[in-house]
């Protein structure tokens, strides 16, 4: 099961600061500043990208004729994103870890590492402890960096940008929740997921459907089909979650010993 909230974060953050770069330069009053218009010009080509090809083509841009730009920790995580979206996560995983380098309170950049590492571990890699634990320390370091983390948008409210700090912690507890599923360790995993889901503005159906698989490997059953029967009710969800949250209650009415009926 494909992980999306942290895209959707992300992107969010993205587009965001791109209308307001391209409506206005009022937000040029604070750093970071473009030093040319030449740069405002292949900064802006950058943010109307609409497509993952061609924001990675300008962005590259960006940094090739602009390589002293302030912008470079955020082009660096726009490229990492872009990546994300084409399914190249060891790309996605160059740059993410470029844009830490470049600023190292990169919370964007850090969740999508420990996302995307944690995604991809699997029970018989030979690295899977060394991964996991490097998963971990991503999400952790995310949550650090968001505690003292500046507004990404100087025209956000304060209650705005508290209630996207807290979509951030959800998309690190979520990381943390998948590091403990693999681990084993569901009731810690439960805990990761609750708080993923309780802390999100809009919570992922797809954390929900998590949450459902590990409140069946600890054996709570019926806690599992309340979560997932919430997730079928949801009309706009995404079918492929849906189907992930049918199959999960199967198991959950299966292992109660009772027929795999639909949910209502």
């Amino acid at each position: 099961m494909r992980t999306t909230h942290i895209n959707r974060t992300l992107r969010a953050s993205l587009q965001t600061l791109g209308i307001i770069f391209l409506a206005s330069c009022a937000i040029l009053n604070a750093q970071p500043k473009p030093k040319s218009q030449a740069e405002v010009t292949a900064l802006q080509a950058m943010f109307a990208a609409t497509d993952a090809d061609s924001r990675i083509k300008t962005g590259e841009d960006v940094l090739l004729n602009f390589a002293n730009t302030d912008f470079k920790p955020f082009v660096l995580v726009t490229i990492a994103d872009a990546y994300n979206r084409k399914g190249d996560n060891a790309k996605m995983t160059v740059y993410a870890e470029r844009a830490i380098e470049a600023d190292p309170k990169n919370y964007q950049a850090m969740l999508m590492l420990a996302t995307g590492i944690a995604s991809k571990v699997r029970e018989n890699d030979l690295d899977k402890d060394a991964r996991l634990v490097q998963s971990e320390k991503y999400a952790n370091d995310a949550i650090a960096a968001l505690q003292g983390a500046p507004k990404m948008n100087p025209g956000l409210t304060d209650e705005q940008w508290n209630a996207a700090k807290k979509d951030y912690v959800a998309d690190a507890h979520q990381a943390l929740g998948m590091v403990a599923s693999m681990r084993k360790k569901n009731d810690v995993a439960i805990t990761e997921y609750k708080m993923a889901v309780d802390n999100a503005s809009n919570p992922d159906p797809a954390t929900s459907v998590r949450l459902g698989q590990a409140l069946n490997k600890a054996g709570k059953h019926d806690e599992a089909i309340a979560v997932l029967d919430k997730i079928m009710a949801q009309p706009d969800v995404n079918p492929q979650v849906k189907q992930f949250a049918q199959a999960e209650r199967v198991r959950a009415v299966t292992a109660k010993g009772g027929a795999a009926a639909p949910a209502k």
